[in-house]
């Protein structure tokens, strides 16, 4: 009896030396925060139930692949918090969002968004196949080649959109002048975003279109301020119509030309969570003596509103145009150990003032549109209204 006794203490310690040593190796393989204590409603038992569960039930196993199971799992996680830009980045997929950063890529080039819970152009880049096919600001894409974009994520759907130069996709296109949707079919390219174009207008004012804000632009503007000055210009006209954003330090380095020394350029608010970080200019604003008057649309979004609400809180500056698209919130990326990536909206961008962008935009100061018409016979009377105000400043 005395001998069973201790052959079954010796089987209990064995197991349980065991099950220390492989939850310890199984801890250090995942590297889980020590300190990581789970919530006490987190039943995380569900997960593996039902993890078996298809393994046991679903016809063919061999489809059933762990790593594509886990990122399933976090993309669900990301989605689940109702945020469309948080989400989650395969290592494949991370590659191709820095690759649209550094200005070049293979798809339609269209930078894509929620609005209302609807996937929607914020603006077609110029002089890609999106609008040469006539795209435009506000359009609700509808279905891509034979995929219903209802509860899609902006990640699935430039996953569908994209694809190699020569091949061809079909979006069902909804737009409010129209009474029934439309099928356009687009031919993929090379798609080179450029960072910005300028030219001199009447002779004294400096004209600047800057496209998004990527990382070549800071090195443009730079180049581009230095060959403005050449020239004896009586004002700046900055056109940041169906520019869809960037990186936040572009933005705040193009404001820095603009706004003097200390000028509040935005403010990240996180709601509470931790304390407001306030950006201020640390440049001379070499061009802020300069009139300036800046063009928007429905296209302008997120690094756009941040430059614009700056310079018309600090400046006074007037919006021409049409309402911004409202994209006002802070995403952070959070690289994960095998390259992977979660993009988490962490605040909302506040103007100067206090006003938030989110979902809202800004409003032109001078309320102007740019139909359908005026396009087809290359009429642009936003600009128009933007070059007299320059030529009239006094």
């Amino acid at each position: 009896m005395k001998s069973t006794f201790r052959f079954g203490y010796f089987i209990l310690l064995v197991a349980i030396i065991t099950l220390s040593f492989g939850l310890g190796v199984w801890v250090g393989i995942n590297r889980i925060p020590p300190c990581f204590q789970p919530p006490s409603d987190f039943d995380f038992s569900l997960f593996w139930e039902a993890y078996h569960k298809l393994q046991e039930h679903f016809f063919n196993p061999s489809k059933i692949e762990n790593q594509s199971i886990i990122y399933g799992a976090i993309k669900g996680m990301a989605e689940s918090v109702g945020d469309s830009y948080t989400t989650f980045f395969s290592p494949q997929e991370a590659k191709k969002f820095f690759q649209d950063m550094s200005g070049s890529f293979e798809g339609i080039g269209a930078e894509i968004g929620i609005r209302k819970k609807m996937l929607t152009i914020i603006s077609p880049i110029k002089n890609t196949p999106a609008e040469k096919a006539g795209l435009k600001s506000g359009d609700i894409i509808l279905k891509i080649d034979d995929k219903e974009t209802f509860n899609m994520t902006i990640e699935e759907a430039v996953n569908l959109i994209r694809g190699p130069k020569g091949t061809t996709v079909t979006l069902t296109i909804s737009r409010d002048e129209w009474v029934v949707p439309k099928e356009i079919k687009i031919t993929r390219d090379i798609i080179n975003i450029p960072s910005l174009e300028w030219s001199i207008k009447r002779g004294e004012i400096a004209y600047i279109q800057i496209y998004q804000f990527n990382e070549p632009l800071i090195g443009d503007f730079k180049r581009t301020v230095s060959q403005i000055l050449q020239h004896p210009i009586k004002g700046i006209i900055l056109d940041l119509r169906n520019n869809p954003g960037g990186y936040l330090d572009t933005a705040l380095e193009i404001a820095g030309w603009f706004l003097k020394e200390g000028d509040i350029i935005t403010i990240e608010d996180f709601g509470g969570k931790r304390e407001n970080i306030v950006y201020k200019n640390k440049k001379n604003g070499l061009l802020s003596q300069y009139p300036l008057v800046i063009l928007i649309n429905e296209g302008s979004a997120s690094g756009s509103e941040i430059l614009a609400g700056a310079l018309r809180d600090n400046r006074n500056i007037k919006l021409i145009g049409t309402k911004t698209f409202g994209k006002g919130s802070v995403q952070e990326l959070v690289k994960l150990r095998d390259n992977s990536f979660l993009k988490i909206t962490i605040a909302h961008w506040l103007t100067p003032k206090g006003q938030i962008i989110s979902d809202i935009g800004l409003e032109p100061d001078i309320k102007i549109e740019r139909t359908e018409e005026d396009i087809k016979e290359n009429k642009d009377p936003q600009l128009e209204t933007a070059l007299e105000i320059i030529q009239n400043f006094k």
